[in-house]
This record gives structure tokens, C-alpha cells and sequence, in this order.
């Protein structure tokens, strides 16, 4: 096995990689940030983004550890003063791994020109200043008119972040699909959505068709200036992520840890 170390600049981040380093050396574990076979992250859930950007594409079987140097994470599995349990469960590894849906985008230019983009959380489309207006398809099909601030496209590991404010349903990771919520939409005797969050399947489209020259749109931690983009197209990608198992926690025990641990205690 080889095992790529990434992390933040954080100073306890940084203590934890010295220990992890030192720790992998003694176990004979090797180390190779280029062609890993497992990525272990060292931070919070956005560090494990950052390297779910930087590695996905180069092995389809590669695998992430994430060590959370605060509190337990939606993709953090150990905690900063486990180092040596996390190498001891390397080097006890037969290949167990868990796998979540991820989000294609795909943009496409007046000229034709596509680029496509792979999501862990989300992708939005917004208009910054004033509102956007958008024809927004299922499939072929012309769906609706939008009119608001935006919208979102989530996966169901990222339907509990900005998808869940908009009102979103949160959706296990077991279920292959991907959800739109709207971001202030203007409902009114003129205009008209849904206004409900929209949850598509596998092998389904959602095509978003702005109706301005430049717009913003983001993937995950990534910003796009959008020009001469006729149309954003979402799906359920083919590509998917995957995670170590040693004791990868259960999506609804970090659904509960995250929003209403405190609570459920109490009862």
C-alpha cells in the first residue's frame, strides 16, 4: 500500500502529519503523494475536499482516510490523538472500502466547447448582483422559468450542507441521485417554481440555461465566472468517491452527531 498525506497549514495539523510520518515509517508503510493507493487527509471536512480535488482521477480504486483535528466530520472517520490506532488499522487492511455518489457537471459554450466538473458536496449556479433568470430542464424537457438568487445541486453526502438550509431533504448515500433546491426563488402571480427541492436519479439530467451573458458558479470550494456559458447540465456521475472502512460511521450517526446529538442525549 502506498499512502499520500494531505493536510492544512493549521499547527496542530501540522504536529499530527509529523506524528502520522513518523508512525507510517515504523510500520514499513510506504508513502507516495503522486500515485497513492490511499489519501489520508489531516484537518476537517474541507481539507478532505481539497483532496478529493486534488487526487480524484488518479486511481479509480483510490481510497480516503479522513484524521479530523477538531470534531468528528461528515467525512472524517478518526480524531488528532488516534495516529497510531489509524496506522495499526493500515496495516491490518484487505482493501474494505465504502463508496458515495458524486455530482457531474458538465458547462457548455456558445461554440459548443464542454468542460466538465466532478462534486463531493455541491454545485450552485448564482447571479451576484441582482436576480438570475433561467430556463431549467428535466431531461429535454423545458420544466420551468426561474427567477431568484439561484439554485443548488447536491449530492446526497452534501444534501446536509447548503441543499438542507435551502430546505432540501437530507438523502443517504446509498441512494444514487442528485437533488436541486432552490436559493430564494421568486414565486408570485408572474413567476412560478415548484419551489420544492427536486431529487433525480441516476441516468436523469437537470439543465439549468441561464439567461445572462456571466453568472457565478461553483464546485465545492471552486469558483467559475461563467462567460459565453449557454448551459449548465448535472447528473449522477459515473465516478465514485470511495472511503476506508476500518470504522467508517454511519451517515445517519453523523447526521444525528451533527444536528441533534445534544438532544437525543437529553431524551
Amino acid at each position: 500500500m502506498k499512502v499520500a498525506l494531505y493536510h492544512n497549514d493549521q499547527q496542530r495539523s501540522l504536529k499530527i502529519v509529523k506524528e502520522l510520518k513518523k508512525e507510517l515509517a515504523q510500520q514499513g508503510i510506504e508513502r507516495d503523494d503522486v500515485h497513492p493507493d490511499l489519501v489520508i487527509t489531516v484537518g476537517g471536512d474541507g481539507t478532505l475536499l481539497g483532496a478529493f480535488h486534488e487526487y480524484i482521477g488518479v486511481n479509480p480504486d483510490l481510497r480516503f482516510v479522513g484524521l479530523h483535528t477538531g470534531h468528528l466530520g461528515f467525512y472524517t472517520d478518526w480524531l488528532g490523538g488516534e495516529v497510531k490506532e489509524l496506522v495499526a488499522s493500515l496495516v491490518k487492511d484487505s482493501g474494505e472500502r465504502v463508496s458515495y455518489p458524486l455530482l457531474k457537471m458538465t458547462t457548455t459554450q456558445a461554440d459548443g466547447r464542454q468542460t466538465e466538473y466532478l462534486a463531493l458536496n455541491e454545485a450552485t449556479i448564482k447571479q451576484p448582483i441582482g436576480t438570475l433568470v433561467a430556463d431549467i430542464y428535466l431531461g429535454d424537457h423545458l420544466f420551468e422559468g426561474f427567477r431568484g438568487d439561484g439554485v443548488a445541486i447536491a449530492t446526497p453526502t452534501g444534501s446536509t450542507a447548503y441543499n438542507k438550509a435551502n430546505g432540501g431533504a437530507v438523502l443517504h448515500p446509498s441512494i444514487k441521485a442528485i437533488q436541486m433546491s432552490e436559493i430564494a426563488s421568486i414565486n408570485n402571480r408572474v413567476f412560478r417554481t415548484l419551489g420544492s427541492p427536486l431529487i433525480v436519479p441516476t441516468g436523469q439530467t437537470i439543465t439549468v440555461k441561464p439567461k445572462h451573458q456571466s453568472f457565478l458558479i461553483t464546485c465545492d470550494q471552486l469558483e467559475i465566472l461563467a462567460e459565453d456559458v449557454v448551459s449548465v447540465t448535472f447528473e449522477v456521475a459515473e465516478t465514485m468517491i470511495h472511503f476506508a472502512s476500518y470504522r467508517h460511521l454511519d451517515f445517519w450517526c453523523r447526521v444525528q452527531e451533527a444536528f441533534i446529538a445534544d438532544n437525543a442525549l437529553d431524551e
